[in-house]
């Protein structure tokens, strides 16, 4: 049996979140992050897909509009962690989203940003990004 290597967290820039998300976004059709918000004094979480569009991150999510509209502040959480060393990086953006609503708006995103089968539920969020925080997850060197 092998032990997983020590790792070390590393802070990214706010500039290198938004390089990641973004990259993330492109040519990965299929690479999913967690929208997260608080209702009723409990953290919800649902998975989602994201792309980044004129400095806004457009999220598609399988939640209920009202559960979201009008929240001051929502969480978009992604990574990209390998499994066998548990090497990668994860991040977080908050800020205040709004409901897409435009019906032209609407169909570009659901042609582009995969949505799952969750009920009627499937709302496109726009968060303007406020505060970035992400980390580097890398091993420790031997010594």
């Amino acid at each position: 049996m092998t032990v997983p290597a020590d790792l070390n967290l590393t802070d990214m820039s706010g500039a290198e979140v938004l390089w990641l998300l973004e990259g993330a976004s492109h040519g990965r059709p299929l690479f999913r992050g967690r929208l997260v918000y608080v209702r009723r004094e409990q953290a919800v979480i649902r998975p989602a897909t994201h792309v980044m569009a004129c400095g806004r991150l457009v999220v598609r999510a399988p939640v209920q509009t009202s559960a979201v509209a009008g929240r001051t502040v929502l969480t978009y959480q992604v990574d990209q962690i390998h499994p066998r060393t548990g090497t990668g990086w994860t991040l977080a953006v908050h800020g205040p989203a709004e409901v897409i609503t435009d019906t032209d708006e609407m169909a570009h995103y659901r042609r582009i940003l995969p949505g799952m089968a969750y009920g009627p539920h499937d709302t496109l969020l726009r968060l303007h990004p406020q505060a970035l925080t992400g980390h580097r997850l890398t091993p420790v060197e031997e010594r």
